[in-house]
């Protein structure tokens, strides 16, 4: 019998703040606010989704914006932080990186400053409530002007540390990777890492653009780089991670079935993979349920997701004592006696 992937020690690099919230805390919320929602994030959920053209992508982001808009006080974001966490540790998740665009909740929750400081303080809270490792990642919105991108950068390096990376997110189609090029060197200068999102809706190029323009560090789902044999030696070469996320790219539209999600064959090329939930909210499945997609569909050995779960973490910003632990524990989880029938 295969080892238990609950227990198997990992780090989730991609999940989005809104995106994690649980549905039955947005159906709470929404009944407690009056606030209307509608089928497809209720009765129907999870939605119906397919984003590869641009009426879709439209439907999706007004799902996550109605999403949203339930958050409309702080204790708001401490419970979703805390419900998060808590999720993250049932999956196995021992560290955990969360994106969020504050420009988002500055209008709510007195400007970008504030809004910030309060999901920050919210990580810490929820950290120790969980007994998980959480940073955060600001991320701009590719549909927005550049400068914004700057400012947003320029924020987030004033709180390096607790903030360890710069994101870019939205449709790849609306914004080039170049022109965010400044909000990224302020970024990185300031000590962050880079992680762009890229490869997702558009193909290879995508993703080599965030590497050349950006300097990524990480890529957000590049996925569609394994449609090119050169662009995967070269992000195996300089061992630059992609967070893949397959219930998502099968939820929106990006592969049609779990099998076509090219996992396997970015893992044999020797890409460095982090698989991540992306918006468990809109796509109806956790950490954990990734991790099972690539053993039961993908036919990953115990061997080989324990490497997908090292590379996570080895991918990761934790502290090396906590890297150290993290390995430590993969290691035992695979030398560990499988589950009885």
């Amino acid at each position: 019998m295969p080892r238990p992937l609950h227990a198997l020690p990992k780090a989730h690099l991609h999940l989005h703040f809104t995106g994690s919230m649980r549905h039955s805390t947005l159906i709470e919320l929404a009944r407690e606010q009056g606030l209307h929602l509608p089928d497809a994030l209720e009765q129907d959920w999870p939605p119906k989704l397919r984003a590869t053209d641009e009426r879709g992508w439209f439907r999706f982001q007004r799902l996550y914006d109605i999403a949203r808009s339930v958050l409309t006080r702080p204790e708001h974001v401490y419970r979703l932080l805390a419900e998060t966490a808590e999720d993250e540790v049932a999956a196995g998740s021992r560290w955990l990186e969360i994106q969020v665009d504050p420009s988002g909740y500055a209008p709510r929750f007195g400007g970008l400053t504030a809004t910030l400081e309060l999901m920050l303080d919210a990580a810490d809270r929820a950290a120790e409530h969980a007994g998980i490792g959480i940073a955060v990642i600001v991320a701009a919105n590719r549909i927005r002007h550049p400068l914004d991108a700057n400012t947003l950068a320029r924020l987030a390096i004033q709180y390096a540390g607790k903030v360890v990376g710069f994101g870019l997110s939205n449709d790849e189609r609306r914004g080039a990777a170049r022109d965010f090029e400044r909000a990224f060197r302020i970024a990185k200068r300031g000590g962050l890492l880079a992680v762009p999102h890229g490869g997702e809706l558009m193909g290879p190029r995508s993703v080599a653009q965030c590497v050349d323009d950006l300097g990524a560090d990480r890529v957000g789902h590049g996925v569609r780089a394994a449609d090119d044999e050169w662009l995967m030696q070269r992000l195996a070469d300089r061992q630059i991670c992609c967070e893949i996320c397959p219930s998502s790219n099968v939820g929106l539209g990006v592969a049609e079935r779990d099998a076509d999600v090219p996992l396997r064959r970015l893992f044999d090329a020797g890409v460095p993979i982090a698989l991540g939930a992306d918006d468990p909210l809109l796509f109806g499945t956790r950490l954990l349920r990734q991790y099972e997609l690539a053993r039961d569909v993908h036919g990953f050995s115990d061997a080989e997701v324990a490497e997908l779960a090292r590379q996570s973490v080895r991918s990761s910003t934790a502290p090396e004592a906590v890297r150290k632990e993290l390995l430590q524990g993969v290691d035992e989880w695979l030398t560990s006696s499988p589950s009885p029938e």
